[in-house]
């Protein structure tokens, strides 16, 4: 007999995906398409999401995935996204502004302006949420301050993932991991927070209803359903932020940290409870979200990773591509002795709220080698993973035994073995790459009734895991 299936519509920055998923937590059948941003109509150099396009997309995806999987094994279909973006709907749903993206330039003056109306330190240690350009936040200023005539006659704001669901099942919704990424909300209360929405003339009720991980939105309706290629009628679940659900998919138990590794290094735990925040901690890149659980919280703390690597390939290593300039760097460090020769390398290259880049490479002599600038620049990251995960340590309230590491710079064996001998740790490196999708697929399955709960689903899914040992 077929075996029952989900299917999760995975909206990323680069890729949109159909991804079907059995109960054994196999990933049995996929399909993408990429995806980029559009310009803004009234301004070229400005980002928005074609909603619409997307959804063509998903659509195609889904009915290429079909064609290796029966429609009847579907027993339920979920959405998972990035976070903090949406739109301003009218009454029936419908976008009455195209989704500003998280990458749209347009909100970093919004940023800069948040002191006209709040003391951002209060908002951030009241919203748990960090200082970022892309905020849910910033956005509702924008309009405030540039379209204020569609913020007053707006029916309300749904998130990107909940415009997807509105479609698949006509319910207006907003899922709870979306909402607490937005800075608009009471870290504490997991509520939207009345003194910052009051001061954009809003309240809660301009929010459509949230909903909670793994909670039944609606019956897919007949005309999605026959674009999609499946059965009108099979739930549709919520599942929101892509970031909540690779963190419950890597296996993860509260306080349980684990690294999502690729351009970006954010280091995540699940936690129970949230000690006192300090407004400083804002600055290194900390931020709070919900978890996929009511009640749980995300702290976690991000910075540039891969990408400082990508900028010593450029530099360095011209000439090679793709795997070959990857297998090259990571040979040559692998010969060079910990503590590269005297070489130190600070990654921190992104501008700071100062207005200035710390990033510096010290101790170079005419002898010194590209490999070991690499290898300086992969224990600089060590040193600044172990710095944090004490921060959030102390902020969650959590020893840490071992570290779970997902991503695509988990395939570095060098830098993988780099982080366990740094943090004295086991490095436990999950094998499946689809982490996100493994994550809302245990939702997806206990909101279909497959499984009695997510935690039922991954207890049954075959997690497997790679695990690196500290070498001395």
């Amino acid at each position: 007999m077929a075996q029952d299936l989900v299917i999760v519509l995975d909206c990323g920055a680069t890729n949109v995906r159909a991804i079907a998923v059995d109960a054994e937590g196999c990933v049995v059948a996929k399909s993408s398409r990429s995806n980029e941003t559009e310009p803004a109509p009234d301004n070229p150099s400005w980002h928005v999401w074609p909603l619409e396009r997307i959804f063509e997309k998903f659509s195609l995806c889904c009915r290429e995935v079909l064609n290796e999987v029966s429609p009847e094994q579907v027993k339920g279909i979920t959405v998972t996204t990035f976070g903090v973006d949406g739109g301003l709907v009218n009454n029936v749903g419908e976008l009455v502004y195209p989704v500003i993206s998280w990458k749209c330039p347009r909100t970093d003056a919004s940023m800069q302006r948040l002191k006209e109306y709040f003391n951002p330190d209060e908002v951030a240690l009241e919203s748990g949420v960090g200082h970022f350009a892309f905020n849910t936040l910033n956005k509702l200023i924008w309009f405030r301050e540039n379209r204020p005539e569609l913020l007053t006659d707006a029916h309300g704001w749904m998130f990107i993932s909940s415009l997807f669901t509105h479609k698949l099942t006509g319910r207006m919704t907003n899922d709870a991991t979306m909402v607490g990424t937005a800075q608009l909300t009471d870290l504490k209360s997991q509520a939207f927070n009345g003194n910052i929405l009051s001061v954009l003339g809003l309240d809660a009720h301009f929010f459509p209803e949230v909903v909670q991980a793994g909670e039944v939105i609606g019956e897919l309706l007949p005309d999605p359903a026959d674009k999609l290629g499946l059965p009108a009628g099979i739930p549709v679940i919520s599942t929101g932020h892509d970031t909540q659900f690779a963190v419950y998919g890597s296996g993860a138990k509260e306080g349980q940290p684990v690294l999502s590794s690729g351009t970006w290094e954010i280091l995540m735990a699940r936690s129970g409870h949230i000690d006192q925040l300090s407004s400083n901690v804002f600055d290194d890149g900390f931020t709070c979200e919900w978890d996929s659980h009511e009640g749980v919280y995300n702290p976690g703390i991000q910075w540039l990773a891969s990408g400082v690597l990508e900028w010593i390939g450029n530099q360095l290593y011209t000439g090679l591509e793709g795997a070959e300039k990857y297998t090259s760097m990571i040979r040559e460090a692998s010969d060079v002795p910990p503590g590269c020769n005297g070489v130190n390398f600070n990654p921190d290259f992104l501008t700071g709220r100062n207005g200035k880049s710390d990033g510096s490479i010290c101790g170079l002599t005419l002898n010194t080698g590209r490999g070991a600038i690499y290898r300086a620049a992969l224990e600089g990251l060590c040193t600044k993973l172990k710095g944090s995960l004490k921060q959030l340590e102390d902020i969650g309230g959590f020893s840490t035994s071992e570290l779970i590491l997902v991503g695509g710079g988990s395939k570095n064996p060098l830098w993988n073995q780099l982080k366990a001998d740094t943090l004295q740790l086991p490095v436990k490196v999950l094998k499946e790459s689809e982490t996100t999708v493994l994550g809302a697929s245990m939702f997806a399955m206990a909101g279909a009734g497959l499984f009695e709960s997510p935690d039922a689903a991954r207890m049954a899914f075959n997690i497997q895991y790679e695990t690196v040992l500290p070498s001395c």
